[in-house]
């Protein structure tokens, strides 16, 4: 573990992506001690333009500060993207494991169903199941963990086809052992690596998704959130760009952090495939 800290310090694009992500999660665990009151209180006039009367990223429409909607809002960005790639990491690693382990009849049902869900356009399935329910953080984490998981569980199924057939999978099932020792024990930890670099990146895919359900009036009613601030103010650009501006900014930066974390992994943990 320290040897891959170390490889990973000596990745300067994952360390200045790592860098930024801290800030981002920093500004979101502080946004209550950052600006105590709710993103949304009017607390100066309509349109104040940025460093104007106290307010750093200027006021929105209804004169609610820009800067404390992005701060608050990224702790709803972040929510979201980590629980609904958790679950997405959870059915998909699952649904690949049995399929790339027990193959046949049972591998072809479940990539049947898996091929199924990736017939269907990602973001449009996520628009149905959040239109069709009401928007909440729960059904966004849901609708985007139901796009995400087909791709983690064909990442997952090639690698335990691979892996399956190593050596020491046979050395092991030779002394008895059983399936889901096999599994845990031998087949599972030597494919994380790849599946974490996949959890990662799926992150700011997930963020990206939030944004643009949120931009077309499917976010959480109650909470503020980046797409949601993108979308309120695309009408007003022209009066008042900063409104639509440093939430995009927010996303921009973020997604790009994050990526650049998935590409330091990526180098860490495969180092052979950051090569070819």
């Amino acid at each position: 573990m320290k040897n891959l800290a170390l490889a990973f310090l000596r990745h300067p694009s994952g360390v200045l992506g790592l860098a930024i992500l801290v800030v981002v999660v920093g500004a979101a665990v502080l946004a209550p001690v950052l600006y105590p009151g709710s993103p949304w209180d009017t607390v100066a006039a309509p349109f104040t333009p940025p460093g104007t009367d106290g307010m750093l990223l200027g006021s929105d429409s209804l004169g609610r500060d820009v800067a404390a909607g992005i701060v608050h809002g990224a702790k709803v960005s972040l929510m979201i993207g980590v629980a609904s790639t958790l679950v997405a990491l959870l059915v998909g690693v699952l649904v690949g494991a049995v399929a790339g382990y027990a193959g046949g009849r049972v591998s072809g049902v479940l990539m049947a169903i898996t091929e199924l869900f990736q017939s269907i356009p990602a973001f449009v399935l996520a628009i149905l199941f959040v239109a069709i329910l009401t928007p909440s953080v729960t059904t966004i984490t849901l609708a985007i963990a139901l796009v995400s998981w087909p791709q983690v569980a064909r990442l997952t199924r090639g690698e335990f086809l691979s892996l399956k057939e190593r050596e020491y999978v046979y050395a092991a099932r030779c002394q008895g052992e059983s399936a889901a020792a096999l599994v845990l024990r031998h087949i599972l930890p030597n494919a994380l690596s790849p599946i974490v670099v996949a959890g990662s990146l799926a992150i700011a895919t997930a963020i990206l998704i939030e944004s643009a359900l949120s931009f077309l009036g499917l976010g959480d009613p109650n909470l503020m959130s980046w797409g949601y601030m993108v979308g309120s103010a695309r009408t007003m650009i022209r009066q008042a760009w900063w409104m639509s501006f440093f939430p995009g900014i927010a996303i921009l930066v973020t997604v790009l952090a994050i990526n650049l974390v998935g590409e330091g992994l990526n180098d860490v943990l495969n180092p052979r495939v950051s090569r070819q």
